[in-house]
């Protein structure tokens, strides 16, 4: 059965078979407008590879993690959500924000952030719902198939893609309701500050987005007034609003004031909202401690448990007290964190993108600023987590070398099952410790081997379906 690591190996002979440089496998990428107003040139010069068995083993442990993650508030709190809420970090301010907009079901639209160290993948962090990134993978699929030695290799080894995009935009349409063909009008509201930067990229997405569906118009939070039982933006009322503004606004000074109308005006059926704020209770770094923590593991199924076993590295709220380490020695957390400051890293339970983060390995943190690190995270929304230490992946070099990387991966999940891949990734060399795009990452696209996906019925995916070589 052909695996990544074997498909990884046969590619990156045929490129040192051809001779060409990396640069030249990147087709079209640079020229593309949406891409590069958000990517800034940034790309990988080739995919990730998946085999068959690895994808679908993945992805049944993605699937797994999503639905024990969802099942917390009933298994582990009576379905008390704001007890839940309270137990992750939450403000009341923040319970009350994502009691009135929760959705049942929960969205499928979630991408698991993982590392592939030599056990196999190891998740980093689970992130659910409209502000997850990457949607755009399948447009570097896509350049980079424009190259012939990859779109060869692709189809002698059946690799194929999911156009994320698309699938995203399904996913939109079937969770708020919306007819298909009926073209709803979407804000796509990111927060004040930080949609100046933003804009170029938005802009581009709203052309792409209404070639598949969505009368789509990005703009920021403040724009959006309501009246007259409708959302409106200007004098365009709103169908759906696309969120992109995060649990953490509503702790600034003016995000209460901001954020409730638009809560409230979805609480009332009189606008749709992709995605509701009860997705971020269930992206938080401490419902992850919440499965990691083996007085929980009664609670789960056998493949809900083997999932966890597989995907999830130890993860511990940052309280004081005894913990059970992977081997079931309790040990002490303050002395057991302090004396394995290399094996450890320090996240904040609600907070993305990197921020917040500390590692004890890393060379700015020697013993005393990682005994203040943790000594400031007690008793706040603080996880630890046992450190994942990737095995690097090889990409080509224009000097025709091979350079190892570390490479973050995003493995989406959408209505209709597998969503796709994209990845983040820094040189080996550079010693980057939170690969995103604010540390210089570049980005990329996974191609998968057997079948994409299982899709659900109207589902457009069959162009993505297979890759057939060029003739």
């Amino acid at each position: 059965m052909t695996d990544r690591a074997t498909l990884t190996t046969l590619y990156l002979d045929e490129v040192a078979r051809s001779g060409v440089q990396a640069s030249e496998l990147l087709g079209s990428l640079p020229e593309s407008g949406l891409l590069d107003s958000l990517y800034h040139q940034r790309y990988l010069p080739r995919p990730v590879f998946l085999g068959h068995a690895e994808r679908e083993q993945l992805h049944q442990d993605i699937e797994n993690l999503g639905a024990a993650l969802l099942s917390l508030p009933g298994r582990l709190y009576g379905g008390d959500i704001a007890a839940f809420a309270r137990a992750l970090g939450m403000t009341d301010v923040q319970a009350s924000a994502v009691l009135r907009g929760r959705r049942h079901p929960a969205t499928r639209l979630t991408r698991a952030d993982l590392y592939a160290d030599q056990s196999g993948f190891r998740v980093l962090e689970f992130n659910i719902g409209s502000p997850v990134g990457g949607i755009d993978n399948a447009e570097m699929c896509r350049a980079l198939l424009e190259h012939s030695l990859l779109a060869e290799f692709a189809g002698a080894h059946g690799l194929s893609y999911v156009d994320t995009m698309r699938e995203q935009v399904e996913t939109i349409l079937s969770e708020t309701g919306a007819e298909p063909g009926s073209f709803p009008v979407v804000a796509v509201a990111d927060w004040p500050a930080h949609y100046p930067g933003f804009r170029p990229y938005l802009r581009k997405l709203a052309v792409r987005w209404r070639e598949l569906g969505l009368d789509a118009h990005p703009c920021h939070l403040g724009e959006l007034e309501v009246r007259g039982g409708r959302v409106w933006l200007g004098g365009r009322p709103v169908d759906i609003i696309f969120r992109l503004f995060l649990i953490e606004h509503l702790l600034e000074p003016d995000g209460p004031a901001l954020i409730d109308p638009v809560l409230d005006a979805a609480a009332r059926g009189e606008v749709a909202m992709f995605t509701p704020m009860d997705s971020e209770l269930f992206g938080s770094k401490g419902a992850l401690a919440m499965l990691s923590d083996e007085r929980n593991r009664h609670l789960f199924t056998a493949a809900e448990q083997a999932s966890l076993d597989r995907v999830l590295p130890w993860t511990r709220m940052v309280r004081p007290g005894p913990v059970t380490l992977e081997d079931g020695r309790a040990v002490d957390l303050h002395d057991y964190a302090l004396s394995h400051a290399g094996d450890l890293v320090l996240k904040p339970t609600l907070m993305g993108g990197g921020r917040g983060v500390v590692l004890g390995s890393d060379r700015h943190c020697g013993p005393e600023q990682w005994r203040g690190q943790f000594g400031k995270a007690i008793d706040e929304p603080y996880v630890i987590q046992r450190r994942v230490r990737p095995e690097p992946e090889l990409f080509p070099g224009d000097s025709g070398d091979l350079v190892p990387w570390i490479v973050t991966w995003g493995v989406f999940t959408v209505a209709a099952g597998h969503g796709g891949v994209y990845t983040r990734a820094v040189t080996e060399a550079s010693q980057v410790t939170t690969i995103n795009r604010h540390s210089g990452a570049y980005v990329g696209s996974g191609l998968c081997a057997g079948t994409a996906c299982s899709p659900s019925a109207g589902s457009a995916r069959q162009d993505q379906a297979r890759i057939s070589p060029p003739r």
